[in-house]
């Protein structure tokens, strides 16, 4: 009942509007892309009907969404985006995200997803799933999942045939990509970013060399044969895919297309390392409302009525099956039925919030720089690894 409330307040705001302007409707724009953009197309339907704002949903890729949104924010367009807390400490900073008020519908709403969303002690998003990487393993080619890394390699070298395209074991690392080699890295005491005093993200302490050894761990793969070089993403998925690889890691945005592949896909806890937990990246993904907006109650209504519902976040999970932030959603019959819901939500608990702050945007070039030099033995990894904090803090302007 009170969620109705609120939208008769909202919706007297933007369609009161709306008369003075003569008859003209407003149209609320939505920037999604096309794994998004269907469910959002039906919940538009339903709002216009129930509120007479029209809602255009415009298909942008994933990857054009922020910085298309940096350039076109300011004039008011669009009005809503969709896209992962990383992206908020940019955003805000160049003043283009409207802070959210939640009320009680924020309980509804897993706190370490609204966590990600705030900066500055103000959210800036509406979280609608969370995310984190596991290890995703052929139920035909492993039985059983391995629990710690050496079981791992004991699998991949009893799979692996490279003269037959099979691998027991791949991953996208030497990509180069950071992202799915952090939790190594965390296995090994390394990190991104140190807090202060008061528990905030401290950027000029950088600790990405405490890490070394895990890509010592990654190298002696790819010199047995195990992991070839220049597996990128794409295709450590498809040879998973096509059945040629035992396992991979990769997060729950992969598992829809593994299914319909025909893949018996199983989902395991990330292998421990020498006895030691790894701790992957935590994402959120959201409803980001631009400050500059002009139809700003029409957004927030469509936000708390109308997206914040069971039924439109299962139907989102459905499309692309993330543990859900809202809560009612994620104790839905529908969603627990799903045999990776318990692993990704597992591995969520593990993990580490990626930083939102903007001073991580320093850190993925110098990252990544030092990951390949690692794979082309350009430098050890200690040697790659000190290199790219020199760099990150001097681009952060740190104090030597």
């Amino acid at each position: 009942m009170w969620k109705r409330a609120l939208m008769a307040v909202l919706g007297l705001a933007f369609l009161g509007l709306a008369g003075a302007q003569a008859q003209q409707a407003p149209t609320l724009t939505i920037w999604a892309d096309e794994v998004r953009a269907p469910v959002l197309q039906q919940v538009a339907t339903t709002f216009t009907n129930e509120t007479g704002v029209n809602v255009q949903i415009e298909l942008v890729p994933f990857g054009d969404i922020r910085p298309k949104f940096i350039t076109s924010g300011p004039t008011g367009t669009p009005d809503l985006i969709i896209g992962p807390h990383d992206w908020v400490g940019e955003l805000v900073a160049n003043g283009l995200l409207e802070p959210l008020a939640l009320g009680r519908l924020r309980e509804d709403f897993v706190e370490s997803a609204l966590e990600g969303f705030t900066v500055g002690g103000r959210l800036y998003g509406l979280p609608y799933a969370t995310e984190a990487i596991a290890l995703i393993y052929n139920k035909d080619l492993v039985p059983t999942p391995p629990a710690t890394f050496d079981e791992l390699v004991s699998i991949a070298k009893r799979l692996t045939d490279p003269e037959k395209g099979q691998y027991g074991f791949l991953h996208n690392v030497w990509g180069p990509d950071p992202y799915h080699s952090f939790p190594y890295v965390t296995a090994y005491g390394g990190y991104i970013f140190g807090k202060d005093a008061q528990g905030r993200l401290n950027p000029c302490d950088v600790g990405l060399e405490r890490g070394a050894p895990a890509y010592q761990l990654l190298l002696s793969l790819t010199d047995q044969g195990l992991v070839p070089r220049a597996t990128g993403y794409g295709e450590m998925a498809s040879t998973f895919e096509a059945g040629k690889a035992g396992m991979i890691v990769t997060g729950p945005w992969q598992i829809k297309s593994i299914r319909d592949k025909g893949i018996n896909v199983g989902v395991a806890k990330l292998p421990l390392i020498e006895g030691r937990v790894p701790r992957p990246f935590v994402g959120a993904q959201g409803f980001m409302v631009n400050s500059s907006g002009a139809n700003k109650p029409a957004a927030l209504t469509f936000l708390f009525n109308f997206i914040a519902t069971t039924g439109i976040m299962v139907d989102l999970f459905r499309r692309d099956p993330r543990p859900p932030a809202f809560k009612p959603a994620l104790d839905d019959s529908a969603v627990r039925a799903d045999p990776t819901l318990a692993v990704f939500v597992a591995s969520v608990a593990d993990g580490i919030p990626m930083p939102n702050i903007p001073q991580m945007s320093a850190v993925w070039g110098a990252w990544s720089d030092a990951i390949t030099q690692i794979a082309d033995k350009q430098a050890t990894p200690q040697q790659a690894l000190a290199d790219a904090v020199t760099r990150i803090k001097a681009s952060l302007q740190c104090p030597p």
